[in-house]
């Protein structure tokens, strides 16, 4: 508006500027009636110019109409006025598109890896370097997101404006992990070129298929045997794995001998389904294997148990001491044996002696439920080489005990039971993805840092490294429970089949091999169930599978959702 004012002001001052040079340049005396006629003529001509240019300045000014904005339904502003603000998106709904989105992106991450991984066995580790350059990437966006999302959900709340804030740079994190991802997929087609090299993907998967049984058997024998020596609460994160790895196995064949039937007549449909056979052999396998390593970390924890037991006792008797030794000092300073200032004050006394009481009798409960559980037998290892291990680290008497032997001997302790739990939880979540949400996948995040965190301290510091390890099974164990509060859901969602009816299709799905037509917005990040979609050529497989990229790419082989 003001620059308009300024416009016309200037056209007025240059028609009178012009008016007064014109009365300045009026000829002197002349004939009577030729001076006045000659003058008013540019006159006439410069007043006529400034109402052209008036007019012109006029013509070129907007009309004063309402303009739209997205400030809500008839929301308007004028010219010159500022623009209503846009509303905010609510915090519980930024906060569900957070959990979906970091959800997707975790899948896409794990797809992606693993691709990279059938990837290098076909073609070579240095051709499959710059795939596995962007994963790391994508993979440390997606880290940071779930930081983020680990700081949220701890027990110091945010204010709303540092929640979206926090919020929001997860999405941001979570979208730019995907780009990474997407911006490869084409490139990373061409290095795979799986519809041109079907036949031998083909054979190396039969191959792999064709050893499985073995590995599986093997599993199975180390179930029974574990159920024999060990509580069954100890056999939880692995009893229902030997039947979950032939699932995908079974699953496995059935693509693969589609994709043999298709071959010589569609090479893409025997890409595609080659390609879904890779993702179930390697969860088959994972299933599989995770039994076996669930036996060695029993036994390591039966062996370091009564070393540890003897420990945390020896810790236990020397409490007692302590207790006993401050009690006769207390004794000896209200008798006046001697001077007070040699000792505490009464009251600190006290409530010294009140805390140590109570961290004795603790540790004493919780060694006698140890004692007990070995002495009736089939206890549980991992567990109870976690209560020693607490109820002797409650016992210190200063933070120095910290760096002695013991607390060496507890750390290593601590680090078996850690790297039990990490590898656990994540063996259920790589595969049941397909039905894990975010709170599981933050935690387990969370942990696997925490875990490196207290391996790389180690050698430099005893109590960070400790407390590390400590919060690494802790949430290990989180992740694990919330992981199998949503397979349980997803499993009460799912259509009803007959056992080994569906070719494994149901585990497939379960475990995000292939796509399900499954919904966001189911609880807590995770997903709801919406039926199976045709896929594979054949429309009774599912979905198509998941491959490298991010949310844009990843379902592109068989059309799946992404």
């Amino acid at each position: 508006m003001r620059r308009r004012r300024r416009t016309a002001a200037a056209v007025l001052a240059a028609a009178i500027a012009a008016l007064a040079l014109c009365a300045a340049a009026r000829p002197v005396a002349g004939p009577a009636g030729d001076g006045a006629g000659e003058l008013w003529i540019p006159v006439v001509a410069v007043l006529a110019a400034a109402g052209v240019a008036l007019l012109a300045f006029r013509g070129r000014r907007p009309q004063r109409q309402p303009v739209r904005t997205s400030a809500g339904r008839g929301a308007t502003t004028w010219p010159g006025k500022p623009k209503q603000p846009t509303p905010l998106t609510p915090l519980p709904e930024l906060d569900a598109q957070a959990g979906r989105l970091l959800a997707e992106t975790d899948d896409a991450v794990r797809t992606s890896r693993e691709d990279v991984g059938f990837a290098a066995a076909q073609v070579g580790d240095e051709a499959a370097k710059p795939f596995g350059e962007a994963v790391e990437y994508a993979r440390s966006e997606l880290t940071s997101a779930f930081r983020l999302r680990q700081k949220l959900d701890d027990a110091y709340p945010e204010d709303d404006e540092t929640r979206r804030q926090m919020l929001d740079e997860i999405l941001s994190r979570c979208t730019q992990a995907n780009r990474r991802l997407d911006a490869e997929s084409e490139a990373f087609d061409r290095l795979r070129a799986l519809e041109a090299d079907t036949a031998r993907v083909l054979e190396s998967a039969e191959a792999t298929a064709a050893a499985l049984p073995g590995r599986i058997g093997a599993a199975e024998n180390a179930l029974t045997l574990m159920a024999q020596r060990y509580a069954q609460v100890a056999l939880e994160p692995v009893a229902d794995h030997p039947a979950e790895a032939r699932d995908r196995l079974l699953f496995a064949r059935t693509c693969l001998d589609r994709a043999r039937a298709a071959i010589g007549s569609d090479h893409g449909r025997a890409a595609v389904c080659v390609r879904a056979a890779e993702g179930a052999l390697d969860q088959a396998a994972i299933l599989a294997d995770s039994v076996t390593r669930r036996e060695r970390e029993l036994r390591a924890a039966d062996a370091a148990l009564p070393v540890a037991l003897a420990e945390a006792e020896a810790d236990l008797a020397e409490a007692r001491g302590r207790l006993a030794e401050g009690a006769s000092e207390a004794t000896d300073a209200q008798a006046g044996t001697r001077p007070a200032a040699e000792g505490a004050a009464d009251g600190a006394v006290d409530t010294e002696a009140v805390d140590l009481r109570a961290r004795i009798a603790h540790a004493d409960t919780e060694l006698a439920a140890v004692r007990e559980q070995l002495a009736v037998g089939r206890p549980d290892p991992v567990a109870a080489l976690r209560r020693v291990r607490e109820a002797g680290s409650a016992l210190d008497a200063s933070p120095e005990e910290a760096e002695g032997q013991r607390a060496r001997a507890r750390l290593d302790q601590t680090l078996l039971v850690a790297r039990s739990e990490v590898a656990a939880a994540g063996d259920v979540v790589t595969t049941h993805r397909g039905a894990i949400g975010s709170r599981a996948r933050t935690r387990l995040t969370e942990a696997e840092r925490r875990l490196r965190q207290a391996e790389s301290r180690a050698a430099t510091d005893l109590p960070a490294a400790l407390a590390h390890a400590r919060e690494a099974d802790r949430l290990a164990r989180e992740s694990l429970e919330y992981a199998r509060q949503d397979v349980r859901v997803f499993e009460g969602h799912a259509p009803a089949t007959d056992s080994g009816t569906d070719g494994g299709t149901d585990g497939a799905v379960l475990g995000g091999i292939i796509f399900g037509e499954l919904l966001g917005g189911g609880p807590n990040g995770g997903y709801g169930f919406g039926g199976y979609g045709g896929g594979l050529g054949g429309g009774d497989l599912g979905g198509g599978p998941g491959s490298f990229g991010g949310g844009e790419t990843r379902g592109r082989m068989g059309g799946g959702r992404s």
